[in-house]
């Protein structure tokens, strides 16, 4: 059996850099975050073991018995560990680029990363984007050319449009059937009440959820000090002219806010909360964050 996904890098060349983000954060970071011990009946072959009473006749191994006139079960790996969802925000407020690039193309490589590892442990993974409506869904799956599949619908994304999260995470919380996990990448720029309320859509069905809070540096800090046009990325598109110096106090504290709130109501609705600025080397942010994951399990 394969323990690692096989490319053709001529397919891979085509997704330039997200590709290339994506093979080097993985191949970085210890793989196997989410491998289970467990054995179920599936595709993959695993190992024989003796029968036992109230084993399934259906999965002895006739030949085995033939050579050895003793019973033996044969055991396949499972193939699909979980199965994932990504949810990618593409509103227009995820176009914001500072010095580092803008908050979409994170998600991208954040996205592509994640689809990489799992789909190498054999995971299922699945992708949706969204801005004002549910723009793409891509169902779960865990086979190499998924990956192709993946990739390409994140790179033909473009962000756009006002940002409507919490009535698209609860559409989209009815419509993940079977219970897995669901990554969500987003700068959550909406109220938290209402935010709190479709993560626990999630959880009440059953998922797992990790929040990756994408922002800018700028956003946090706050750093303008000159006079500066600021513009309106997602509704009216309006600019306004602003001195910085009189709104840090007040944008900072209220951003400070609303980034605790946001938090708090992770922590209410047992959901996994990381921010990830963009500043921050995607290799180097997913490796810490999935390294204190797995001490966690």
């Amino acid at each position: 059996m394969p323990s690692t996904l096989q490319f053709d890098p001529t397919s891979l060349a085509k997704y330039g850099r997200l590709a290339l983000v994506a093979r080097n954060a993985v191949e970085g970071f210890l793989t196997g975050v989410h491998k289970s011990p467990y054995k179920g009946f599936s595709v993959e072959f695993a190992e024989h073991r003796q029968y036992y009473h109230g084993d399934e006749i259906r999965h002895i191994d006739w030949r085995a018995f033939g050579k050895t006139d003793r019973y033996y079960i044969k055991e396949y790996e499972e193939e699909t560990n979980l199965k994932a969802h990504l949810l990618v925000d593409a509103s227009g407020s995820m176009k914001y680029q500072g010095k580092h690039g803008s908050k979409f193309h994170y998600a991208q490589y954040i996205a592509a990363s994640l689809s990489y590892l799992m789909l190498h442990q054999r995971d299922a993974v699945g992708l949706a984007t969204h801005d004002t409506k549910i723009r793409q869904i891509i169902p779960p799956k865990a086979n190499s050319k998924h990956l192709l599949r993946v990739l390409n619908a994140l790179q033909e994304t473009e962000p756009g449009g006002e940002t409507g999260l919490a009535p698209l995470w609860h559409q989209l919380a009815g419509q993940f059937k079977r219970r897995g996990l669901v990554v969500i990448l987003s700068d959550c720029f909406e109220e938290v009440g209402p935010l709190l309320r479709a993560l626990r859509h999630f959880r009440f069905r059953r998922h797992e959820v990790l929040l990756f809070h994408i922002l800018a540096p700028e956003e946090i800090d706050f750093p303008f000090k000159k006079w500066t046009q600021f513009r309106d990325l997602e509704i009216s598109g309006n600019k306004m002219l602003v001195d910085p110096q009189r709104l840090r106090r007040d944008y900072q504290q209220n951003f400070q806010k609303f980034c605790n709130d946001l938090r708090n109501a992770c922590g209410q609705a047992q959901v996994d909360y990381h921010l990830m600025r963009t500043d921050e080397p995607v290799d180097k942010a997913l490796g810490i964050y999935l390294t204190k994951r797995q001490r966690r399990r």
